[in-house]
């Protein structure tokens, strides 16, 4: 595909996320930065989800890593990082915090487990909040508080990935659950591997979304007034992610056979409803 951008677009679209429906409200060129910069993070995951050989993955996650020096350096060869080339022109982008994602893809081909809350806070800091701090950046802000909050929402996205996704990361051998709260609250990894559900594990969950939404009520509290209309496209997400968690709440946290999600159109609605209300 010759337009970076369009490759950038049929990236985005074609996963069928949540994140496609916020910018759909954006002006062009805020839009077309946030695409990019949603297909790098979509490629660098990728290679941690599809490939199935760590070394080889290593490889590709080390030639990204390259990408991002070029990037910067003004020769970059693939078309995302064509397309970011343009994003870092016109917006404050730093390099090290797209090597952080990068990094924390890297964490998962090192682990499967996380001990306690601290190391995987540091998980969710680099595959989501550096996300969210980018994305702020590319909406504008006037206050630097709105960093606090693009933090926190990130951290509430990632927290609800999680619990959505607990029997698919089971069934590719991963745990993100911290291993000292399955014992508090006596869930045993096997349960969770072998997809038992159990009144124990039903606790833990309800657990895991006290704490999301302690952070989406914590990130709301530090969104500025004056920055509340440029960061529309965060809160877009936040109405989408937190419906999404009540309904895994309302389904009893059937999350180990099967995969919560909303229709496109509740998606569209939600996205509406949201950037109307401002």
């Amino acid at each position: 595909m010759s337009d970076p951008h369009a490759y950038c677009q049929e990236k985005a679209a074609s996963s069928g996320s949540s994140f496609y429906y916020s910018f759909l409200f954006l002006p062009p060129e805020r839009r077309q930065a946030i695409t990019a910069l949603y297909a790098f993070c979509r490629e660098v995951d990728d290679v941690v989800d599809e490939c199935h050989d760590v070394q080889v993955a290593q490889a590709k996650l080390e030639w990204w890593r390259n990408q991002v020096r070029l990037v910067f350096e003004g020769q970059p060869q693939h078309p995302v990082g064509l397309a970011l080339q343009d994003v870092i022109k016109h917006f404050n982008l730093p390099r090290e915090q797209l090597l952080e994602i990068i990094d924390g893809m890297q964490m998962d081909l090192q682990q499967t487990r996380y001990l306690d809350w601290k190391a995987l806070q540091l998980y969710c800091y680099r595959v989501a909040s550096v996300v969210g701090l980018l994305s702020a950046e590319i909406f504008g802000h006037q206050n630097r508080q709105t960093l606090k909050y693009a933090h926190d929402l990130g951290m509430a996205f990632q927290l609800t990935n999680i619990i959505r996704d607990v029997g698919e990361d089971a069934r590719r051998g991963r745990i993100y659950l911290p291993i000292d709260e399955l014992q508090r609250f006596n869930v045993p990894a096997r349960q969770i591997l072998d997809g038992v559900h159990s009144d124990n594990f039903k606790a833990l969950m309800a657990f895991q979304t006290q704490r999301a939404r302690q952070f989406y009520d914590q990130a709301f509290a530090q969104l500025p007034k004056e920055d509340r209309k440029s960061q529309r496209p965060g809160l877009i997400m936040a109405a989408i992610y937190r419906t999404l968690l009540d309904e895994i709440e309302a389904d009893g946290f059937l999350v180990l056979d099967r995969r919560t999600s909303l229709t496109p159109l509740r998606k569209i609605w939600l996205a509406g409803t949201t950037w109307f209300k401002g």
